[in-house]
C-alpha cells in the first residue's frame, strides 16, 4: 500500500515551488489547515496528509504495534517525504506532530530543509527535579486519560474549549469537538497516550536542520515556557511568539500563522 492511500496525501499549490509539509495534531486531520492553505499555495508546493487513524486515512493500515509510539508516526513522515519525492521539505508539525518532525529530522536530516515546530511540547508532564514545566502534573495526565477512556465523546466536548482557547469564539471549539468526535475512540485512546505520555526532551539536541519554534502568547496546553525550552535545546533555532492565543493558531489566527511559516520557508529554500 502506498502512502498516498494510507495517509490520504494531498499535493497542491505552486508546481515547482519550495515544498512545505503540513502535519496535524491529535484528534484532527488535514482539514485543520484549510485556512492556511490559501495563504501559502501561490508560492509553495503544499503536502497535506492524515495520520493513520485520522480523517480519510486508510484505517486498515492502523496497528497498535506501529502506532503505540512516536517512532511509528515519524516513520510515516519519512515515507511520505520519500514517496512524494519533491526533495528536501520544510516540515510544519502542529503540537504532537512537532516531535514527529524532530524524530524524523534527527534520523534523516537530508530529507528536510527545515522544521517549523508549531506550539510544540517535548513532554506535557512537569519534571520539577529537572526544572522543567510541561504544563501538567502526572496526576493531571492520569486523570485526563482516565476521563478519555471512560467517555471519549464527553471528554472531547470538555477538552476542546480548553485546547482551543479563544472563548469569545465558541465556533472554534465546536469545530475541534466535531473533529475529535470523528476519530475512532479506540485509535484516539492510544494516540492520546502517545501524545501525552511521550518524553522527547532528549531528542531535541539531535536536530541539526534549521528550525523555527512557534509558540502562542497564551496556551493552556503548551505554555510559553515550553516553547522557550524547545528553542534552548535546539542549537541555532529561532523562537517566534504569535499574538494568537490557544493551541490551534492555524484556526484562530491563520494569517499570522501562515506569515511565520512562509517567512521561514523562504529562508530555507
Amino acid at each position: 500500500m502506498g502512502v498516498r492511500t494510507r495517509n490520504q496525501v494531498t499535493v497542491l499549490g505552486r508546481t515547482g515551488g519550495p515544498v512545505v509539509v503540513l502535519a496535524h495534531g491529535f484528534g484532527c486531520d488535514q482539514n485543520m489547515w484549510r485556512q492556511v492553505v490559501p495563504l501559502l499555495e501561490d508560492e509553495f508546493t503544499l503536502v497535506l496528509f492524515d495520520h493513520v487513524g485520522a480523517g480519510r486515512s486508510d484505517l486498515a493500515a492502523w496497528s497498535e504495534e506501529r502506532y503505540s509510539s512516536m517512532a511509528g508516526y515519524a516513520e510515516d513522515v519519512l515515507e511520505i517525504c520519500h514517496e512524494v519525492g519533491l526533495g528536501p521539505v520544510t516540515f510544519v508539525g502542529h503540537s504532537v506532530s512537532a516531535m514527529m518532525g524532530v524524530l524524523a529530522a534527527a534520523r534523516e536530516p537530508e530529507a528536510f530543509a527545515g522544521l517549523v515546530l508549531l506550539v510544540p511540547s517535548p513532554s506535557f508532564i512537569d519534571d520539577p527535579a529537572a526544572g522543567y514545566r510541561g504544563g501538567f502534573s502526572t496526576a493531571d495526565i492520569e486523570e485526563l486519560l482516565e476521563s478519555l477512556d471512560a467517555n471519549y465523546l464527553g471528554w472531547s466536548s470538555e477538552m476542546a474549549p480548553v485546547i482551543m482557547g479563544n472563548p469569545e469564539r465558541p465556533e472554534l471549539a465546536e469545530e475541534l469537538t466535531e473533529s475529535f468526535c470523528r476519530t475512532d475512540p479506540v485509535i484516539a485512546r492510544l494516540f492520546a497516550r502517545v501524545t501525552f505520555l511521550s518524553d522527547n526532551r532528549s531528542d531535541l539536541a539531535r536536530v541539526t536542520v534549521p528550525t523555527l519554534v512557534v509558540r502562542c502568547s497564551d496556551d493552556a496546553i503548551a505554555p510559553p515556557e515550553v516553547g522557550a525550552y524547545v528553542h534552548a535545546q535546539i542549537a541555532g533555532s529561532r523562537l517566534v511568539t504569535l499574538n494568537a492565543t490557544g493551541h490551534c493558531p492555524q484556526l484562530a489566527a491563520p494569517e499570522e500563522t501562515a506569515a511565520a511559516i512562509a517567512g521561514f520557508a523562504r529562508e530555507t529554500r
